[in-house]
């Protein structure tokens, strides 16, 4: 990790590494890092999120695929504190997800642990193998496959 990043790194921070913005930014502070290894972040889940709107009235449900893309976006925090800065701003793309699996129902007030590994790294693809968790629960698992824009 570059001297431009000390742990815990916080939301400010974290948009350094990645272009996405509110309401797509679903990495709120990074909490342990190990180059090349993996990464675990967080996202506190408000009730005041948007898509609690529709997803479910009476009954806010954070919908599986936005807990997968916190997994991506944790995996592109991994893959660019691996980078000096010159080497940043690139954008990745998801392109596949394996092996997703639903185990509990996030609401407002959880916050997602988000534990990424990479498990391979072959020219502009990376694949992660991720978990997310709250207070320790399993709460979802996937493989993610991400590729790298070329300009």
């Amino acid at each position: 990790m570059s001297d431009e990043f000390k742990l815990p790194i916080e939301h400010d921070g974290v948009q350094k590494l990645l272009p996405h913005r509110y309401p797509f930014l679903m990495i709120d502070r990074v909490v342990e890092y190990e180059r090349g290894k993996r990464v675990l972040c967080h996202k506190s889940v408000s009730g005041n999120e948007q898509f609690f709107q529709g997803h479910f009235p009476g009954r806010p449900v954070m919908p599986g695929v936005l807990v997968i893309e916190a997994l991506a976006q944790a995996g592109g925090v991994l893959s660019h504190l691996d980078l000096d800065a010159t080497q940043r701003g690139g954008l990745s793309y998801l392109v596949k997800v394996d092996k997703a699996k639903f185990s509990r129902m996030v609401m407002p007030g959880d916050r997602l642990e988000l534990e990424v590994q990479l498990k391979r790294a072959i020219r502009n693809m990376t694949l992660y193998c991720g978990t997310a968790r709250v207070d320790g629960k399993e709460v979802a698992c996937a493989e993610i496959l991400c590729a790298e824009a070329r300009s």
